[in-house]
């Protein structure tokens, strides 16, 4: 039997599938004939198939460097319930149990071991591996050796110098779920991969709804607790930006009858891990958390990722979001976004001088890479195109997806976003405006490439779902544009408003700019104005400068704004009651989603009787064995349970995720289940 062949067992004895999915065999196969490997799969694309598969065929130990100390043990549970012999070392674990570990290893106990970065400066694990038989050191979180990434860890540039001082060079193989071509040459360079094996699967998710939609801090709670009520038996992930408001929103949670959890680095060890475990338990299927939560996290029955607040990235936002319906099966994306959170950001990005494993040019680099980073956020927040092709384009994915259609919407062309949608939270008129369309795409800037969107519609986001109708907006950017030039960029977005609008405030008439001749041009909403100001910016039509006290500028574009073909619209975000009014049907007729998605999160009603049988099942049989509900089978797995009624061991093998260990620990089981119900269903 050919290494292949063996890789192929193991895929199905301990893994339960039949065939790898696209992309993991050519990264198998290079590993298993000594090739380095870089692999960027979408979050549940199966990237730990690509180094577990051929750590349980290669003679050795299979060494995983991953970030992740708090949820090591988690993977190698995972393993070992999959019968693969795993272990990790980190400093959870006793002086004595490091050694025991380590002494076990040599004498080859284990086929794969997880440690920390920080572990391979210590001098002690370096003699050890140095004497071990080491044929694979996997990377998980590769991004995380690049500037460029949105998760920078110094620790991770010592990985190129620890293998570069093992006797035999293992093959090295990098994995991660989000880099952009910039970082990926960043992860060859600084680990030192060897004309590696390179596949990107592609960035496509087309089991996730994602939505958008910018709500003041006060209605955004509210939003998130009926979404959760009105999915009771659905499995959530609330993201906020800060610990005070992950306190705040579950505490709003709990008070309206969620089942949930939270976690936050501010909470003592304990209390985090006992949040982790009722949350991958489901006894809590809510967790409210900041990021210091998710990475890692294999729990596949997600079904809905709901951020609280923007983040700071797209590639932070896609990693977080992506940790929904990692089994495959319809879920949903929220973002609620408000001005307020881009601050937050800012305030974020200022303090990366406070991180002491940086030297003063490391932070500065860092700084100037993170203010591009947030640029590209606000323009998915902000753009009226597919929220799908934004998140492709920006990672340079130009395939389109089979169930793209072309767009029926006119007009939709976008561009790149940039800070200026950090305005001071301001009250809206009913019917909120949100959303740039220009008519021409922006310039190529260093950060993110311009992008036009107007010919496609994925149908499975709030932009392509029509949640939004276009408003004309060109008279009120022209008015701007002149403001602007005529009070040579010497104020900020407040002043620009204020003298447009014809205010008569101290400042105002104290330096005389009531005699302005763009001075109450404009009739519109103060909201709208600021709007049209940001996404003027956006566009590239006006510059907004970096700092405590930013002023508002002519940008690159600025003549294009004068031209005779110049259009501007904004998206007026149409209200579910609204939404069914003018489909003909009622308010209810949009239950059970959000933003008119798709209902890819069912509802308590649609869940079918048998699926909810084996969950009960698989709760008691995981809560027994102490493991999570997941690690028995995925929602995926039960769901090709409901489909084939398997009644033999056999026909119980040919079910998706069901391998020979799994069989053997948990087949009698569902199989008693499944012969009770259809004697039932007989009767």
């Amino acid at each position: 039997m050919n290494d292949l062949d063996k890789a192929r067992k193991a895929l199905k004895d301990h893994f339960g599938y039949d065939a790898f999915r696209p992309g993991q065999q050519g990264v198998v196969e290079a590993v298993l004939s000594g090739r380095d490997a870089l692999a960027v799969m979408p979050t549940g694309a199966g990237k730990s198939v690509c180094y577990q598969v051929p750590g349980i065929v290669l003679d050795g130990l299979t060494l995983v460097v991953s970030p992740l100390v708090s949820l090591m043990g988690d993977q190698v549970r995972a393993l070992l319930d999959a019968g693969v012999r795993g272990a990790y070392l980190n400093s959870t674990l006793t002086p004595g149990q490091q050694a025991t570990v380590l002494r076990r290893a040599l004498a080859g106990a284990y086929q794969i071991m997880y440690v920390a970065p920080e572990r391979l400066s210590d001098p002690r694990f370096l003699a050890f591996a140095r004497e071990a038989a080491l044929p694979l050191v996997a990377v998980d979180e590769a991004h995380c050796v690049s500037q460029w990434g949105q998760d920078f860890r110094p620790s991770y540039l010592a990985i190129g110098d620890f293998i570069g001082q093992l006797p035999k060079r293992p093959a090295v193989a990098a994995f991660t779920a989000t880099a952009t071509e910039r970082v990926r040459r960043d992860i060859v360079r600084l680990l030192d991969l060897r004309d590696p094996y390179e596949v990107v699967t592609g960035f496509d998710r087309p089991n996730l709804y994602f939505g958008v939609e910018r709500l003041e801090p006060k209605r955004k709670v509210a939003r998130i607790a009926s979404y959760a009520l009105e999915h009771p038996l659905e499995s959530g992930i609330v993201y906020c930006s800060t610990r005070k408001d992950t306190d705040k929103v579950h505490a709003a949670l709990v008070a309206a009858g969620v089942r949930a959890t939270r976690y936050h680095a501010g909470m003592s060890a304990a209390d985090r891990t006992e949040s982790q475990r009722a949350f991958i338990t489901d006894d809590a299927p809510v967790m409210v958390a900041t990021n210091a939560f998710g990475m890692g996290i294999d729990k596949s029955n997600v079904r809905y990722v709901v951020h609280h607040n923007m983040p700071g990235s797209l590639e932070a936002y896609y990693q977080e979001a992506g940790r929904a319906g990692r089994d495959g099966e319809p879920s949903t994306c929220l973002l609620f976004w408000s001005d307020g959170d881009v601050s937050t950001c800012r305030f974020f990005i200022e303090q990366e001088s406070g991180n002491e494993e940086l030297t003063p040019k490391e932070a500065d680099a860092v700084r100037a890479s993170r203010r591009r980073l947030l640029e590209a956020m606000c323009g998915y927040c902000l753009t009226t195109g597919c929220l799908r092709r934004y998140i492709l384009d920006y990672f340079g994915d130009q395939q389109v997806p089979p169930a793209c259609q072309p767009a029926e919407r006119a007009g939709a062309a976008e561009v790149s976003g940039t800070e200026s949608c950090g305005s001071k939270p301001s009250s809206r008129p009913e019917g909120r405006y949100v959303g740039l369309s220009p008519q021409s795409p922006a310039p190529e800037n260093p950060s993110l490439t311009s992008r036009t969107t107007g010919d496609f519609s994925c149908g499975n986001c709030s932009n392509c779902k029509g949640d939004f109708e276009a408003v004309d907006v060109t008279d009120t950017a022209r008015a701007v544009m002149r403001c602007v030039q005529e009070l040579r960029g010497r104020f900020g977005k407040g002043m620009v408003v204020d003298v447009l609008r014809g205010s008569q405030n101290a400042k105002v008439l104290d330096l005389h700019l009531d005699q302005a001749a763009s001075f109450h041009t404009v009739d519109a909403p103060a909201s709208q104005v600021k709007e049209v100001v940001e996404l003027l910016a956006a566009g590239g039509y006006l510059a907004i400068t970096e700092g405590s006290y930013p002023v508002v500028g002519l940008g690159p574009r600025a003549r294009e704004a004068a031209e005779e073909g110049f259009s501007l619209s904004m998206k007026r975000v149409v209200r579910k009651a609204e939404r069914a009014r003018k489909a003909g049907g009622g308010v209810g007729m949009a239950a059970g989603t959000a933003f008119g998605g798709s209902g890819t999160a069912s509802s308590a009603e649609d869940v079918p009787a048998l699926f909810e049988r084996l969950r009960a099942l698989r709760k008691r049989l995981a809560d027994e064995a102490g493991v999570p509900p997941y690690i028995v089978f995925s929602d995926a797995t039960l769901r090709d349970m409901c489909a084939k009624l398997p009644a033999t061991e056999d026909e119980f093998l040919d079910v998706s995720g069901v391998g020979a260990t799994k069989l053997a620990r948990y087949g009698a089981a569902f199989l008693e289940e499944l012969a009770v119900w259809q004697g039932e269903a007989a009767e």
